[in-house]
């Protein structure tokens, strides 16, 4: 136990970034239980380090992959650290933990007056275990980084989010304020090849590379494990991902893939699944209504404009980059389906066209409520926003 406090400790010295994610102000502290859910390198531990350093009681950070907990379980070790006054735990890398779930709810039931802060990288063991704590824990999710908080990071300003409402309302005098202070033509590009996660701090030439390592942590040490795949399914897993990068967004044909893959129509289904929860892929689908793990999506974007830079072999297309971009800035605070006309649906009330500067309104004419992200423009008219501008919501 004593080494446990002092690698806390040892942690707590640790200089944090004054760079704050968008969810450190989103997120009720007061709650008894918080989790916070999100990809890997999305900036997690730093997140609950930051919250750790504001609170003035007895507090302790552990990390669960940590080999006392391999062989000893956290319920005890809340139980003796309770004991000597501590309230506020501050627990990394749950999904790392077998007993995860089943702990916390025994430690929340045993304990009314401590603080409980959980973080993990893996979205899939997270969301298995999460059914016994639906009624006890406040759940948040962690975007990667925002256009918003890239542009914030690079330039020292400190723009604020808007609304989709605020922008489709009033795009003209947004865009005009922010391209006024920042070159945004020149950051949103830098943005798409490595600006979603964090971690491009530690050195932009050797961003990609860490991102597909990162990738293949997330594909052998998140999804295997909490899914018992077999190899097979997982070179099957890698396989498609790569024949996916090559040609997204893709309007799947599950047939045509299965038999590439060599597997069934259900097994590739359930790859694709995976992949999503995983936060490596984005499956587009027409209804959110009812959807299940067989049922086939639209179309298969990756999750961020980075990836396509890291697994695609050439310069990835312009217009898969820009469809990628508008699907993953919306996605964090809408729902977003595939409508008839048009390339994407916002809360089944808006449609949105996307494309470059050139790109005219022909596929929504006569559609109610649409409207066009247009890229390579700093500002728009009418129903014409610039593309960037979406990077703005969170």
């Amino acid at each position: 136990m004593e080494r446990l406090i002092t690698l806390s400790k040892r942690k707590e010295t640790t200089s944090l970034p004054n760079f704050t994610r968008y969810l450190k102000h989103e997120i009720d502290w007061s709650q008894r239980l918080v989790l916070i859910l999100g990809h890997r390198g999305a900036g997690k531990t730093t997140l609950i380090l930051q919250r750790m350093s504001e609170v003035k009681d007895s507090k302790i950070y552990l990390s669960l992959d940590d080999f006392h907990f391999e062989e000893n379980r956290l319920v005890i070790a809340i139980e003796e650290l309770y004991t000597l006054g501590y309230r506020y735990f501050f627990l990394d890398e749950a999904h790392r933990y077998v007993n995860w779930s089943v702990d916390l709810k025994t430690i929340f039931d045993s304990y009314e007056d401590i603080h409980v802060v959980v973080s993990g990288s893996s979205i899939l063991g997270l969301e298995k275990g999460k059914a016994d704590l639906s009624r006890r824990a406040a759940v948040y999710r962690l975007a990667g980084m925002s256009f918003r908080e890239f542009i914030n990071l690079e330039s020292g300003k400190n723009f604020p989010t808007y609304s989709l409402t605020e922008i489709l309302e009033g795009h003209i005098g947004i865009s005009n304020k922010i391209s006024d202070e920042v070159d945004v033509l020149n950051l949103f590009p830098e943005y798409l090849q490595y600006g979603y996660f964090p971690f491009y701090r530690m050195g932009k030439d050797l961003y990609l590379t860490r991102l597909l390592q990162t990738t293949h942590l997330v594909l052998e040490m998140d999804i295997g494990p909490f899914e018992e795949i077999a190899h097979k399914t997982m070179r099957n897993m890698k396989k498609l991902l790569f024949v996916l990068s090559e040609s997204v967004p893709f309007t799947p044909n599950i047939l045509k893939l299965a038999e590439k893959l060599d597997a069934s129509r259900n097994t590739v289904l359930k790859i694709l699944d995976l992949l999503s929860q995983a936060q490596i892929l984005n499956l587009l689908h027409a209804s959110t209504q009812g959807i299940s793990q067989l049922q086939k999506p639209e179309k298969v974007y990756l999750q961020n404009s980075n990836l396509a830079f890291a697994l695609g072999p050439s310069e990835p297309n312009p217009g898969n980059i820009r469809e990628t971009f508008f699907l993953n800035q919306l996605q964090a605070k809408h729902q977003v389906t595939a409508p008839k006309f048009g390339d994407f649906m916002i809360d089944d009330q808006f449609v949105f066209e996307v494309g470059g500067p050139n790109k005219t309104a022909h596929q929504i004419q006569g559609v109610p409520s649409s409207f066009l992200a247009i890229d390579n423009i700093k500002s728009g008219s009418g129903n014409k926003i610039p593309l960037w501008l979406f990077g703005f919501l969170y």
